[in-house]
This record gives C-alpha cells, structure tokens and sequence, in this order.
C-alpha cells in the first residue's frame, strides 16, 4: 500500500471516537446502545474499505469523520425501523408475494385491533369453561359458505396438502394426473410435498392429456386416493384435457377411495361472470362429491396466508387427531384475520365492496384511466426531469391465481431524462413508505388498481422526490 493511501486510512476515525461524539450521541440517544454501536463499526470498516479501492468521498479527514457519522446514524436508525411495514403497491399485482400478497380487509384490522390488543377467546368454552377447538368458529363459517360437513385451517396450502395426504394415504398411493404436478412459489414441487407427506405418488396420463380410463387403469390394492391439483399458477391451452371431479368422485367412490381436490385460491363465488376463466370453487367441489377440499386462505378470500381443509367430519375429525396438526396449526392472529374476512362473505356484496382483493379484482376501467390521469397531472404540474404520460396496459392477479388473466388497466408511464429507469424505481423502493413500481421498455409504470385510498399522494410525493434529486 503506497504512503499516500495509509495516510488517507489513518484519517479514519476509530469508533470509540464517534461514539464519544456529543452530537452523535445526543441523535442516537433514544437507540439501543449495541444497535449504535454495531452500526458505527459497520460504517467505519465500510469507509475503510472505500477508502482502499480509492471510491471514498473524501480524502480529508474532516470529510471522512462527517461521512461515517452520518452512514453510522442512518445505519442505527434503518436497524430498529420495522422491517415488516407499510408499502406502496404500485404495481398493479394484486397478490404480490414479495408484498405481502393479499391486502386484509378493515374489519379484519378493526377486529384484530379490538378484540385481540389483551387476552381474548381462543380455545375455552365459555359455557362450560372447558378447552374447546381452536378453529370451531372458522369451522361454521365454511360449513356456511361451502355446504361442507367439517373444515378447519392450517398455516398454508402446502402444509393442507401435506397433513390430508399422510392422515388417509401415508404408506400408501395417490394417483395424480402428471399434467398437474406443480411447482409452487419458492421452487417446491408437489411430488416432494406428497413425499414428505408419506405418500406414494402416481403419475397417470400425460403432460397434455388425462382419461378416465388412465385412473381406473392405476388403482391397485395399495391406492388410497385420487388426488386432482387445479394447476393455479398456469394453464395448457390447444390439445389438453383433464378429467372432470365428478369423474373423479365416481371412479373413486366405485374403489372405495378417498378424492382431494386442491382447488388452489379457494374461490368462494364463481367469477366467470365477470369474465374470468372458469375457476373452480369451494362449494362447487363439495358439490361434486369430493372427500377432502383444500386451498389457500388469502388468495381469491383476500385473508390471511392459511390453509383451508374442509370435507367429510370423520375425515376431518382424523385430520384434526394428526400429530402432525400441532405442528401446522395456526395462530390467534391469522384465526382473528380469517374469522372477519369469512364472515364478509356471508354476504356477496358486502365482500366485494370490503375486500381488498375483490375490489382491485373488478376496479372498473373508467376509475383505473381517471386515476392515473390524476397522477399523471400532479407529477407533470412539478416540472420535473421526466416525460409523463398513461398508456394501456395489464394488471396481474399473481401469486398463482386467474393465471391467463391480463386485466386491462391504464398506467402512468415515467421516462426520467437524467437518471435511469432502474435509478427512479431504487429511488422509490428507498423511500418511506416503499413505493415498489415495475419497469417496461424503459418506462417506470405505476399502476393505480392496487393503489389503496390515499395512496396516490404518496405516489406523486415519491416521484416527486425521487426526481427531485437528479
């Protein structure tokens, strides 16, 4: 290292000196004292390391003490910011997965804020004071929307898959179409959750096309079930064709064996009459017959992330006697945020005027192009160093929900002039609450159908900002 350059290292300050700051100290005061002092460390070994390859601000060491006490503050106080906090959605998923997916209605925030902040009921009885079920009010409330004989609730759909296969199939075979093997968010595949389970896939039937005859033709002595997956994350269009439930439900009742039907977002109306695919239901499968009906509990209900499992009592009542229901079972909090959602849907208009989801789901498009209008004007009367326009464009269900459906929407389209497009969305995602945009053909679109109320004036704000700083 040259004379020079340990000259300019030796003009870092040490951390007992930032820390003995009176300025610093005084900013830093209300922070835990570890919290503080792990960030100045940080911020000193990262100005040394700067100041190695030649990139530090500075040379002077005025220059560098002022810069490592400011990276040190921002560092202590990015620490005890909550990491799970509010964002802005803007990119016109609805059920963004790195976003937390589905948004919970107010009367779910409302009832968890109410009736959760002390103790609350969750497994007594009241009349007799005894332990009661913990899930026994979401069990009446899916006996009410779906018809079903028994439900309950465990902590996602994989874990539903899981616990219904090793309770009526563990040892033994399930058979599958092989066109509905999937792979699920974070590259699980349902042959390694059957596997996990205990159970012994299947694979009937060919990537595009399944038959009757090719179930009938795999049951042995050893088969317990016929599992049907609805391939939620894709479709195959063209030359395809599967097997319908009821199908299903005869062939396996004629051998005696148990149907599952994941049905995958756990549609609770039918929304092709709104223009949808067909999308399987919950009470539709009941209807049909099938044994056990799982899905997700956020999704097309718009709750909190959980697995629902309903069907037939005494294959239900097993379930619940499973070692492993312990081990999945859910908390007073998704319990309390499913219960309030649920309970909307006793009603159909009330849940789509009160549920986040819904509500996105069939914003109209004279809303969607007034909005963005809205935004677009405010951003252009700032006179920024941008060219801001709407155009058309599609907004996303995602998470593996209505997975062929583009849903026509129109975006505030921004073309910085200074900075780059991957520049202006960092900017955004950087500022306080997160605004998260996606980026096409160089433009950074905001898309105003997952925009809540009062949203827009965060929007704009953040644009503003961002583009305020080229």
């Amino acid at each position: 290292m040259s004379q020079a350059r340990e000259t300019v290292l030796r003009n870092i300050p040490s951390v007992e000196a930032i820390l003995a700051d009176e300025a610093f100290k005084r900013e830093t005061a209300a922070l835990p004292r570890k919290v503080v002092v792990a960030a100045v460390r940080a911020s000193v070994s990262e100005m040394r390391k700067r100041l190695v390859k030649g990139t530090g601000d500075g040379a002077n060491a005025e220059d560098i003490r002022s810069a490592v006490l400011s990276e040190a503050k921002e560092r202590a106080a990015a620490a005890m910011r909550p990491f799970y906090r509010k964002a802005v959605n803007a990119t016109g998923i609805i059920l963004h997965t790195g976003l937390g997916r589905a948004v919970l209605a107010e009367k779910a925030l409302e009832q968890i804020r109410r009736e959760l902040a002390g103790y609350s009921v969750l497994q007594i009885d009241i009349e007799s004071g005894e332990r009661s079920k913990r899930d026994e009010r979401i069990e009446w409330l899916l006996k009410q929307l779906t018809g079903c004989e028994a439900a309950t609730v465990v902590n996602n759909n994989s874990a539903a898959t899981s616990i219904v296969l090793n309770t009526v199939a563990k040892n033994r075979e399930v058979v599958v179409s092989r066109g509905q093997l999937v792979e699920i968010g974070g590259s699980f595949r349902l042959p390694e959750v059957m596997a996990a389970s205990g159970a012994k896939l299947v694979e009937v039937g060919t990537t595009n096309k399944t038959h009757p005859k090719d179930y009938e033709n795999a049951i042995t002595e050893n088969t317990a079930a016929i599992l049907r997956v609805h391939p939620s994350n894709y479709k195959i269009l063209g030359f395809a064709s599967e097997v319908r439930i009821e199908e299903l439900v005869e062939i396996a009742h004629k051998h005696k064996l148990v149907v599952v039907d994941d049905v995958g977002s756990g549609a609770l109306f039918d929304f092709s009459r709104f223009g949808f695919a067909d999308e399987p239901t919950l009470p539709g499968s009941v209807a049909a017959g099938a044994d056990v009906v799982i899905s997700s509990a956020d999704k097309l209900i718009g709750g909190s992330q959980g697995g629902i499992i309903l069907g037939k009592a005494d294959i239900v009542a097993a379930i619940r006697k499973n070692p492993l229901a312990r081990i999945v079972r859910v908390g007073k909090l998704t319990l309390a945020a499913l219960e309030a959602t649920l309970s909307l849907f006793l009603d159909e208009k009330t849940a789509f005027e009160e549920v986040p989801t819904l509500r996105m789901l069939v914003r109209g498009s004279k809303d969607l192009a007034a909005a963005a209008e809205r935004i677009a004007v405010e951003i252009r009367k700032r006179g920024l160093e941008a060219d801001v326009a709407t155009i058309d464009g599609a907004s996303q269900m995602g998470s593996g929900s209505l997975p062929t459906e583009n849903l026509p929407t129109r975006l505030v389209a921004v073309s910085p002039r200074k900075i780059s497009p991957d520049e202006l969305a960092l900017r955004l995602r950087r500022d306080e609450p997160p605004v998260v945009t996606r980026i096409q053909k160089d433009l950074v679109l905001i898309d105003p159908r997952t925009l809540l109320p009062g949203e827009e004036e965060i929007v704009i704000s953040a644009v503003a900002k961002a583009l305020g700083n080229t």
